[in-house]
């Protein structure tokens, strides 16, 4: 049992040297900063094509997301010969889940603002890891429906910015951002203050029941 305890006691491993030199020097920036500024500049293009134009997904005089219902029968489809675009049954199924249930008209919303969004967020350096983890999420499931394209270069340099979110925005919005409101495990003025203003508002509403009326909190002697 003393064996099994020492074990599994509770302990931190850190990071190896070359792991923070990579994704937490500043030194890095500027090429973080070009890896960041080529991914948000795909999303952003993506979302655009999508919001804008001739060949737009939403908005349009039809039904929203026909494009995106086409790519979808695209991507279900099981061919008589040869391999069919997704490789995994249960991602096919829950395509055909959708599909049936008419979910490409409010899913295209979805995706042109949400590609819009990741591309602005990315190209002004603000909330780096977070939206560069969604921007792997989306390529993840791109990949999933088949859809080879650039995805796999883009999953790849959306998790290397995920491991570099302290340095991916520093040549950018994070560099400000980051201070100001912190991390969930470390909080910053921003969110201290307000925590700290939630909690004086709780306080005082309860002092004043306990009083009986409206007016001054009485002090303690």
């Amino acid at each position: 049992m003393a064996l099994f305890a020492r074990t599994f006691q509770s302990r931190e491993l850190h990071d190896p040297g070359f792991f923070r030199a990579i994704f937490s020097n500043t030194w890095l920036a500027p090429l973080w900063t070009l890896a960041r500024l080529y991914v948000g500049y795909q999303w952003l293009m993506a979302g655009t094509h999508k919001l804008w134009g001739d060949n737009r997904w939403i908005a349009v005089p039809g039904p929203d997301g026909l494009a995106l219902k086409a790519f979808w029968e695209r991507a279900v489809a099981i061919p008589a010969q040869g391999r069919p675009p997704i490789s995994f049954d249960w991602y096919r199924n829950f395509l055909t889940f959708m599909l049936d249930h008419g979910w490409y008209r409010w899913f295209s919303w979805v995706i042109a603002l949400g590609e819009t969004a990741l591309g602005i967020a990315l190209v002004v350096g603000a909330f780096v890891g977070i939206a560069a983890f969604l921007g792997a999420f989306m390529n993840f499931n791109f990949l999933l429906a088949g859809s080879a394209s650039i995805n796999p270069v883009m999953f790849v340099l959306a998790l290397l910015l995920v491991f570099a979110w302290k340095t991916g925005g520093w040549i950018g919005l994070d560099r400000w951002l980051l201070p100001a409101l912190g991390t969930p495990w470390q909080a910053g003025p921003v969110t201290k203050g307000i925590a700290e203003g939630d909690r004086r508002e709780g306080r005082v509403p309860r002092a004043r029941r306990a009083g009986g009326g409206t007016g001054p909190i009485p002090r303690q002697a």
